[in-house]
C-alpha cells in the first residue's frame, strides 16, 4: 500500500484535478457550441483550440491522479494556465471586460494566481 501523500502532493492533486474538470467541460462544451454567428474561420480555430483546451484536461487529470510520479510536467501545466490567464488578461485589455465582469475577473483570478500555488507545490514536495 502507497504512504499517503504529502500536503504538498495533495495540494498540487487538488488543483490539478480542479484544473482538468474545467478544461475537460470547458472544452468540450466549446467543441459542441463551436463559435456562434461568426465566420467558418474563426468557428474552426475555436474547435481546435477546445479540443486542445478538452485534451489538457485529460492531462491535467492523469497528472493528479500519478502526481507522486510527475516533475516538469507539473510546472508545464502551471505556465500553460498562466499564460492562457495571460492571454484573457490581454483581450479584457484591448477589447474590454465581458459581462458580467464578475464572473469574467472570477475566470482571470485563480488563472493568474493558482499556477504559483502549484509550482510552489510541486516544489516542496517530497523527493524520492
Amino acid at each position: 500500500m502507497d504512504t499517503p501523500l504529502s500536503t504538498s502532493q495533495l495540494v498540487v492533486r487538488v488543483i490539478l484535478f480542479a484544473f482538468a474538470a474545467i478544461a475537460m467541460f470547458g472544452g468540450s462544451l466549446q467543441l459542441y457550441l463551436g463559435q456562434p454567428d461568426t465566420s467558418p474561420r474563426l468557428d474552426n480555430i475555436h474547435r481546435f483550440m477546445a479540443g486542445i483546451y478538452l485534451f489538457m484536461g485529460i492531462i491535467c487529470a492523469w497528472s493528479g491522479w500519478t502526481v507522486r510520479d510527475q516533475g516538469t510536467l507539473v510546472y508545464l501545466l502551471a505556465a500553460g494556465v498562466f499564460v492562457a490567464g495571460c492571454g484573457r488578461l490581454l483581450s479584457m485589455s484591448q477589447v474590454g471586460l465581458p459581462e458580467p465582469r464578475a464572473l469574467w475577473l472570477g475566470y482571470l483570478t485563480p488563472e493568474l494566481l493558482l499556477p504559483w500555488v502549484l509550482a510552489f507545490a510541486h516544489y516542496h514536495r517530497p523527493q524520492v
